[in-house]
């Protein structure tokens, strides 16, 4: 197992995260937990020393079962994170009674990491807002020794990244992100981790395989890759990648079965970033998989000075192309509805004045009625 040093601690590159462990008949609020503990005895076998839940996870189950499975390991022998669930505005006055219950779902008296959970256009003003005592709250916990690390993870564009950071920067120690190599560049990852890099803050790793698009590539691509490390695996690819980015400390992968573990495990006994041919390849690749699909908008707004509608079309179309890559996803429906009613991509009156100005010649009424339907279906 390779290990990476955070402070003064030396952590599992690889790290367990639990919010798609083995279920019952395919029912996501339970957990087999039989085959969990099967997975977390052979992760800390392994040299796993990194675990991560959060209290939504598994419709609330996951902490239950990771505090039950952790339970028959000494304390010492791993580390433990979860979240506070901001991503939820109904919970941001309870951060006092949600933490304590954690502890108690959990089973500890500490948490080695804690994070405020999924910062995004839909809570950034909460999380900011003072009167909540969020922040202030889990510093008081960090002071008294019950969290021993406190950082953020993140779904949000670059502003929201910008506005967490100028608040609350200098008190995180770690900040988790969605990177893998189709994120870099399409949602703009590479600039998130220069950004951090400003700050001095390590970067977490989540969904390194985009949530299962990237275990699987087309035979052509399978074919490109195989050219160039024959006996590496497609999953491998993604995780090299990551293991090429030398700002990231820790890489969570939510493994649903113990054979994935395995696999995972082996690639992360040895470290193998990729070289620039190899990169120039999975470049190729995300191409191929994005150029039939998304709009090709590079945000020049001329659309915005001629829609009577005044809608924010690019940002819109920004979400509108993630949605079509992953094929729906929490994230395009979480910006969506964090924006007025007369401002949705299904206020579009469909006039084509934006169309006229476009450079890229995008049919931009086309876009917003489909993806009117899309998050309608």
């Amino acid at each position: 197992m390779i290990y990476k040093d955070f402070q003064d601690k030396k952590l599992s590159a690889l790290g367990f995260g639990s919010m798609r462990l083995p279920t019952i008949d395919g029912n996501e609020t339970e957990i087999d937990e039989k085959a969990t503990q099967e997975m977390v005895d052979y992760a800390m076998e392994q040299g796993i020393n990194y675990y991560d839940t959060a209290w939504g996870y598994h419709g609330g189950q996951s902490e239950l079962v990771i505090g039950r499975c952790l339970k028959n390991h000494p304390r010492n022998q791993f580390y433990l994170a979860t979240k506070f669930p901001g991503y939820d505005l109904s919970n941001m006055d309870k951060v006092e009674e949600i933490f304590e219950k954690q502890l108690e779902k959990c089973q500890v008296d500490y948490f080695d990491f804690y994070l405020f959970h999924n910062v995004c256009e839909r809570n950034i003003n909460d999380y900011l807002d003072e009167r909540h005592g969020i922040f202030d709250y889990l510093m008081k916990q960090k002071e008294n020794g019950r969290i021993r690390h406190l950082g953020f993870s993140a779904h949000g564009a670059m502003p929201v990244l910008k506005r967490f950071l100028e608040k609350y920067g200098e008190s995180m120690e770690f900040c988790q992100l969605q990177i893998n190599y189709l994120d870099w560049s399409f949602q703009d990852a590479k600039a998130k981790v220069d950004l951090l890099k400003e700050y001095h803050i390590p970067v977490w790793v989540m969904e390194p395989l985009r949530r299962g698009k990237l275990a699987t590539l087309t035979p052509d691509a399978e074919s490109k890759l195989k050219s160039l490390r024959p006996e590496e695996r497609v999953t491998g690819w993604a995780f090299r990648f990551l293991q090429t980015i030398p700002e990231v400390t820790m890489t969570l992968s939510g493994m649903s079965n113990l054979e994935q573990l395995k696999q995972n495990i082996a690639t992360y006994a040895t470290e193998e970033p990729l070289h620039k041919k190899e990169m120039v390849a999975l470049a190729e690749i995300v191409d191929d998989m994005t150029k039939n699909i998304v709009v090709p908008c590079t945000a020049c707004h001329y659309c915005t000075t001629h829609c009577p509608q005044e809608l924010p079309i690019p940002e819109i179309l920004n979400v509108y192309n993630e949605h079509k890559v992953t094929g729906g996803g929490f994230i395009p429906a979480m910006y969506i509805g964090t924006l007025p009613e007369e401002k949705r991509p299904s206020a579009c009156i469909g006039c084509r004045s934006c169309e006229a100005v476009c450079p890229q010649q995008i049919k931009i009424s086309e876009a917003m009625a489909d993806f009117t339907k899309r998050l309608a279906e």
